[in-house]
């Protein structure tokens, strides 16, 4: 008898073992990366509160630990340093761990956004090297930026600090005050679409070559994504961001569903106006 249960303990280890899965890509699907954080917590988190985590293979990009932290509550608990500074437009507080309630970040949603001020900055997501990096709400109807702040010790991403303030003002037409029109304004958004269109989009007969064409602005309307209307996310990896730049981009990624869109805006004098849409989802 005890060695048909040794056969069978045996069986199972060895399953086990070959169901490992493999490294995770920064835009995979969400549920691989949750999958990645459950399995890696319970071999290398203990319940003590006082131990440093160590890394883990979702540390190694930023995206893969937001994706983790984000989904997993245990994770949370982790990694973050209590009591957490909170600076509400200048008054701090700090939150006790019993505190603390699980934040969803991005998650509830069909996708999330990031902003960046021109394309080299994009080369940053992939940036293993990377150190700090925030997880920013932009709210657009106050005007506000909530701001977590992130840091790398030893390897592992820990939230450090929240920060709510109102954000930077602009020599010129504000961008966060024009998207917010943008969104929720048809009209206002037609006046801001320069014609042609550029679109980028894949080869419906090669899903390894680019298509550059245009789009006329009513083909926009029929083809356009659902926008975010009140808020939108945005993680910052080191890129600038300045309120007074001349061009932004807007991504839109999806959560296990394939998703990738970019809007680019310029301004054209002291306006901002929407000149470029890439549509590269699979």
């Amino acid at each position: 008898m005890k060695e048909i249960i040794l056969g069978a303990v045996t069986l199972f280890l060895i399953t086990s073992c070959n169901g490992k899965k493999s490294q995770i890509d920064p835009f995979k699907p969400l549920n691989n990366l949750v999958d990645s954080a459950n399995e890696s917590n319970d071999s290398i988190f203990n319940d003590s509160i006082e131990n440093i985590p160590q890394a883990i293979k979702a540390d190694e990009t930023f995206d893969d630990f937001i994706f983790s932290f984000a989904s997993d509550k245990k994770m949370q608990q982790q990694r973050i340093h209590f009591p957490l500074i909170f600076n509400n437009n200048n008054t701090v507080t700090k939150i006790k761990r019993e505190f603390w309630k699980k934040d969803d970040f991005f998650t509830k949603q069909s996708y999330y956004t990031m902003l960046f001020d021109n394309e080299s900055d994009m080369d940053l997501m992939s940036d293993t090297s990377l150190n700090s990096a925030q997880f920013e709400w932009v709210y657009m109807k106050t005007n506000m930026i909530k701001k977590y702040n992130f840091k790398r010790k030893k390897g592992a991403w820990m939230l450090e600090s929240i920060f709510l303030h109102p954000i930077e003002p602009s020599e010129n037409e504000n961008f966060v005050d024009f998207f917010h029109k943008f969104a929720n304004d048809s009209i206002f958004q037609r006046s801001r679409i320069h014609q042609p269109l550029i679109f980028v989009t894949t080869d419906p007969d090669d899903d390894f070559s680019i298509l550059e064409t245009t789009m006329e602005i009513n083909q926009w309307f029929a083809f356009a994504p659902k926008l975010p209307k009140d808020k939108f996310s945005n993680i910052n990896y080191g890129q600038k961001n300045s309120s007074n730049s001349s061009t932004k981009i807007l991504t839109m990624k999806g959560l296990a569903n394939g998703f990738s869109n970019t809007l680019y805006f310029r301004r054209q004098g002291k306006e901002w106006e929407f000149y470029k849409f890439e549509d590269l989802s699979n």
